[in-house]
């Protein structure tokens, strides 16, 4: 039960950048050997599925499959229509419903109960508009961007103009939008979801009907571990399969090596009062205390209560992190109810965990559901489908499609 729980767990994250990083390189590779390529995103989903909206997958016309767009059941069939996008050199939109017997006979059950878009595009180098291009830039700094891809969801035979334009942080825009589109509102929108943080389908109604995934890429999670024993381990190992950026901070030497942490980017030995100096933090930098050295966990605890963090997990009893807190104050420290907030401990969700590696899985766990700001309860209690995005409907004032 719970390896098909963390499988779920690590498809819903590492698509994020972990898949991203992959194609990209499997483009890469791809090229260099001659083949051409597609690539499959899931655009948007009706009721459940196994994958939502922005999970993607590189086919090139070879067979060779990169990332995932379903739990193993649309593979087959999206290589045969990835062939075809290949062979037209125009993108094309794909609708696979779950709720018809129909899609079952043909072997395209999902086990869900939705319908899924998938948008399939043959991939041009010399284009500006190449996704690939757009990943890239993605994966070169830890800035979100949004990425808007078009299609017509109403009419799968008309032109599917695909991923068209990227924009930074800053507002700044690359990329092009195809002729009869109200550019202007889609990149207010595109501001917007920067601004909230929660990607976005709208349908526009123009001088042409057409619909827009409005994506939201955040950069990977960078874990900082806060002690190199042993049970930090598998901490490691489950955060490296999920494609986090993973740092290891102890003082002891000796503990801190790459033979024990293969999974880290980055090994720190230093003290408490000199390491957050060698960090670069931002929102998706999370903290987990598990030094079992009482001083060091209280001084790093110190300095990282005022940062206004998301997540700062706390291995051990309750009673000791409550301790930690009432000498802080009364040393002088000014703690707001708001800080405490940030403050899990004990680090990891209830789910019954003993050794090492459970604690590792409900340590991650609690800080998925931080990030994505949900409860981390089962899913067996969730009442509505499973849908990243809404679907919206946006209606120019000039439009003269009813």
């Amino acid at each position: 039960m719970a390896n098909k729980w963390l499988q779920k767990l690590i498809f819903e994250e590492r698509y994020f950048v972990k898949e991203l990083e992959d194609i990209v390189q499997a483009f890469d590779a791809a090229q260099n050997a001659g083949m051409q390529s597609a690539l499959a995103t899931v655009v948007h989903v009706e009721g459940s599925s196994y994958r939502r909206a922005g999970a993607r997958m590189l086919i090139t016309d070879d067979g060779q499959l990169t990332g995932a767009i379903s739990g193993g059941c649309l593979e087959g069939d999206a290589l045969r229509k990835a062939r075809l996008a290949i062979a037209r050199q125009a993108p094309m939109l794909v609708t696979y419903d779950t709720t018809d017997d129909d899609d079952a006979k043909f072997g395209v059950g999902l086990g869900c109960n939705g319908i899924i878009h998938i948008l399939i595009e043959p991939l041009n180098v010399v284009l500006p508009n190449n996704p690939i291009n757009y990943f890239r830039r993605f994966l070169s700094e830890r800035k979100p961007v949004v990425l808007i891809t078009v299609f017509a969801l109403n009419d799968k035979q008309a032109a599917q103009p695909g991923t068209c334009a990227l924009m930074t942080g800053d507002g700044k825009v690359t990329g092009a939008f195809p002729d009869g589109i109200i550019e202007d509102v889609i990149l207010t929108d595109a501001a917007d979801v920067l601004k909230k943080g929660d990607s976005v389908t709208k349908t526009y109604i123009y001088a042409n009907r057409f619909t827009c995934f409005i994506e939201l890429l955040q950069p990977a999670v960078s874990l900082i571990i806060v002690g190199a024993g042993n049970d930090a381990i598998p901490l490691t190992k489950l955060a490296g399969v999920l494609g986090w950026q993973i740092t290891v901070i102890d003082g002891r030497a000796n503990y801190v090596v790459a033979d024990r942490f293969p999974m880290a980017h980055t090994l720190i030995v230093s003290r408490p009062d000199q390491a957050l100096a060698q960090l670069h933090l931002d929102n998706r930098t999370v903290f987990v205390l598990m030094t079992h050295n009482y001083n060091y966990d209280r001084e790093m605890l110190k300095q990282l209560l005022p940062l206004q963090l998301s997540y700062i997990g706390a291995l051990g009893p309750k009673k000791r992190l409550i301790r930690i807190i009432e000498e802080l104050q009364e040393d002088g420290l000014d703690i707001t109810p708001h800080q405490l907030n940030n403050v899990y401990g004990p680090a990891g969700l209830d789910i019954g965990s003993e050794n090492a590696e459970e604690i590792a899985l409900s340590i991650i766990a609690e800080i998925q559901a931080v990030l994505m700001r949900r409860n981390g309860s089962s899913l067996r209690y969730k009442t509505s489908a499973h849908s990243t995005q809404n679907l919206q409907m946006v209606q120019s004032p000039l439009s003269t499609d009813a």
